[in-house]
């Protein structure tokens, strides 16, 4: 196995436990983390139906990243959603806002600053993992880069 699949697969599967462990602590725990999203004066409004869509979203992600053809759509979408999580943190740390963090489970003790690096480092990660596998599909397909 060359290097670079070795390293969409070890990305790959961080993402896949990251995910699927919160997805599964928010809906084993769905009042408390829908009660939360209600507590965020960003997104109350919508509350009910992020807390849905929010574990639906990372299983959805997971499923993507599991299977080869969907995997960097999967990695596009593991991007867009850690990098949303973090840009929601960072407001509401600029804010002053002074909310629990309703992620569930180990994460929940997480302070906000530590949970910005934690996420960033997954948005990198997935960034790499969008970088290796266009590149893969650009090799295995003898097109030439791009620059």
């Amino acid at each position: 196995m060359k290097k670079s699949n070795a390293a969409i697969m070890i990305i790959c599967i961080l993402i896949i436990i990251l995910f699927v462990y919160a997805a599964t602590t928010k809906l084993l725990d769905y009042y408390n983390f829908h009660f939360g999203l209600t507590e965020s004066p960003f997104i109350a409004p919508i509350a009910g139906i992020l807390a849905w869509a929010v574990p639906a979203s990372e299983l959805l992600i997971t499923g993507m990243l599991l299977i080869p053809a969907l995997r960097l759509m999967g990695l596009y979408a593991s991007f867009v959603l850690m990098a949303s999580f973090t840009v929601y943190i960072a407001a509401m740390l600029l804010s002053g806002s002074d909310i629990p963090c309703s992620c569930g489970g180990i994460l929940e003790n997480m302070s906000w600053n530590a949970h910005i690096v934690f996420n960033s480092a997954f948005v990198v990660l997935s960034g790499y993992g969008i970088y290796l596998q266009r590149k893969k599909r650009r090799t295995s397909a003898n097109l030439p880069a791009l620059a």
